[in-house]
């Protein structure tokens, strides 16, 4: 199975308008997958998700589709800064675990 951590650090706190309504939209896409679990959180302007997959496959067609797909494109005018991993486990991590691993993610600055 994969589990993806994502974090979003935003452009300032009015992003966080825009960030909720594209979330929105991307829970109810989320809702009508293969995901098998999903936490999330944030405050300020720094947020959080993880999600679990049965497959790799799975995994990227949510990603590369639908609200996801849109909002990775709008991403630029929202985020500093967006941090992602993908790895192989069988459940979701605790979220400090989560944060120390996202300090080894692929980063995207903006």
């Amino acid at each position: 199975m994969k589990v993806t951590i994502t974090s979003i650090e935003l452009k300032g706190p009015f992003k966080f308008f825009a960030l909720s309504y594209r979330a929105m939209h991307i829970l109810r896409q989320l809702k009508a997958t293969n995901c098998l679990a999903m936490k999330k959180r944030g405050y300020w302007i720094k947020h959080y998700t993880m999600t679990l997959w049965k497959s790799e496959q799975d995994l990227k067609k949510f990603a590369m589709s639908g609200a996801h797909l849109a909002a990775m494109k709008a991403s630029k005018s929202l985020a500093k800064e967006i941090r992602t991993i993908t790895y192989e486990a069988d459940s979701l991590p605790d979220w400090p675990t989560a944060e120390i691993m996202l300090k080894k993610a692929h980063v995207i600055h903006y």
